[in-house]
């Protein structure tokens, strides 16, 4: 008898970084690379070569994806390197740090990453597409994924660079977006998070043309998406949340269709994320924004007279160059007008290309810090008071894991009066306020028997700054 051994398929490992838009590019590569035969590697040792997507928005993401390619050569020694620090200055940016790299490329280059794999580790067979899931390969939970809508951005914000890394608006085909949601939904998914440089401006870049889905014809306007998304979440009972929606005029549209939406029927959720930076005119003016706070400040509140259950998320930037303390304590004073649900800021800092490094009177960098937390106490005030509202509601909540938590005991005896670690188990779900990773949970105590991706409702008991504490209904 002869044996024969069969190779194994080559092993890629992959590590992804950056936003969620960059998490997407990294589904498209995977799910082409398992379509073509190759295997994914769960560490630098068990892989044939190492794929790094790389995020180069800030200083601290740029050193962050430096060392991620530093560690997989010392760890591998074969690896490509792609995302938004691989466009700057051509790749040469990325070569001068580590030469010994195999290839590098841009944001949104799923074909070139593909290219570069195949001069240096050959593919096994040609593709078979039934060895993948209709889905693709997910890197997010099964129960919720990320559904990118365009590419690029027209904006030219002085302390942004995408638009040079990833290119001018690129608006994704209708058609092509709902039969992704659709993929999606069929797949099991439970929400779909909807992503872009700037979803409002969706089909901007083509006019707003006609699109097809199914020989419908459908214009390629996010006012129109977004109510297909809705039929689709309805139709599914997941729900649909949007990201990175710039408060346009238009979005009033957009809230008219969260109106009709129950969070336990799925459909378009009552959220807004909106990356707003500052509220100072004269601050917004430097950082080429619109510069009319007052106008939003009036928006918010027809949204929320329309919609009281509406949640709005923004996030800003502390000690732009030029900031002074009146223009800081403008940016408080917004805060407390608008009473934003949830806020994320971070400080200023250079990014190599911005426009915004040439502006005069740097704020020093105790002052920044300094603001931030100044910041982040003013909005943890308003959370906390926006949370404690919600004590006492019944809501529907969806499940994202089970975790250990430790509660102390106390033996019921004197002479056993030590204090012992007792094991809990409880879910950490979102409710239609929260989106993953980046907003609050809400804890459910009595949560053992869940499982991720279940809906459940659940009545809360009580609130952090962050957090709603809650029991099952």
């Amino acid at each position: 008898m002869i044996f024969t051994r069969i190779p194994s398929s080559p092993r890629i490992g992959f590590v992804s970084l950056g936003c969620p838009k960059a998490l997407v590019d990294s589904e498209h590569i995977l799910s082409r690379l398992k379509a073509e035969g190759y295997d994914i590697a769960e560490s630098y040792q068990g892989a044939d070569l190492v794929v790094v997507n790389t995020c180069g928005f800030i200083d601290a993401a740029v050193t962050e994806s430096l060392e991620a390619i530093g560690e997989a050569l010392a760890e591998n020694g074969k690896v490509i390197v792609t995302g938004c620090l691989g466009a700057r200055d051509g790749g040469s940016f990325v070569r001068e740090v580590h030469p010994n790299i195999l290839a590098v490329t841009g944001p949104h280059a799923t074909d070139e990453v593909l290219q570069a794999i195949h001069a240096h580790l050959p593919r096994p067979h040609e593709p078979f597409v039934d060895l993948i899931p209709p889905q693709g390969i997910k890197l997010t939970p099964r129960h919720y994924a990320y559904l990118k809508i365009s590419e690029g951005c027209n904006h030219h914000c002085t302390f942004c660079i995408i638009p040079s890394l990833r290119g001018s608006l690129v608006s994704f085909s209708i058609g092509d977006v709902v039969s992704e949601a659709e993929k999606l939904l069929n797949a099991g998914v439970r929400e779909l998070l909807v992503v872009s440089q700037d979803t409002g401006a969706y089909g901007a870049d083509v006019r707003y043309r006609t699109g097809f889905h199914q020989g419908r014809p459908l214009k390629t306007r996010i006012a129109v998406l977004a109510q297909e998304l809705d039929a689709l979440g309805r139709a599914h009972q997941a729900w649909v949340r949007l990201h990175y929606v710039y408060p346009y005029p238009h979005v009033d549209d957009l809230v008219a269709l969260m109106r009709g939406t129950a969070e336990s029927e799925g459909g378009l959720l009552p959220y807004l994320d909106m990356p707003l930076q500052h509220a100072s005119p004269r601050i917004l003016k430097a950082m080429q924004r619109p510069a009319a706070p007052e106008k939003v400040i009036d928006r918010i509140r027809v949204w929320r007279h329309a919609l009281p259950q509406l949640t709005l998320r923004s996030t800003f930037i502390v000690g732009f160059p030029g900031e002074t303390e009146e223009d800081f304590s403008t940016l408080l004073q917004f805060l407390e007008e608008a009473q934003l649900d949830r806020v994320g800021a971070f400080p200023y800092s250079p990014v190599n290309g911005a426009a915004a490094n040439a502006l005069p009177d740097a704020v020093p960098e105790e002052v920044k810090q300094e603001r931030l937390a100044r910041f982040m106490e003013t909005q943890a005030a308003i959370s906390a008071r926006r949370l404690q509202n919600k004590i006492g509601q019944t809501m529907t909540v969806l499940v994202d894991q089970l975790a250990e938590a430790k509660q102390l005991k106390q033996a019921k005896q004197p002479k056993q009066a030590k204090q012992g670690r007792k094991k809990t188990v409880i879910a950490l779900a979102r409710s239609a306020a929260d989106a993953p990773e980046i907003d609050g949970l809400v804890q459910i105590a009595d949560g053992h028997r869940l499982l991720p991706g279940m809906f459940v409702q659940v009545n809360i008991e009580a609130a952090t700054e962050h957090d709603l504490i809650a029991r099952v209904s």
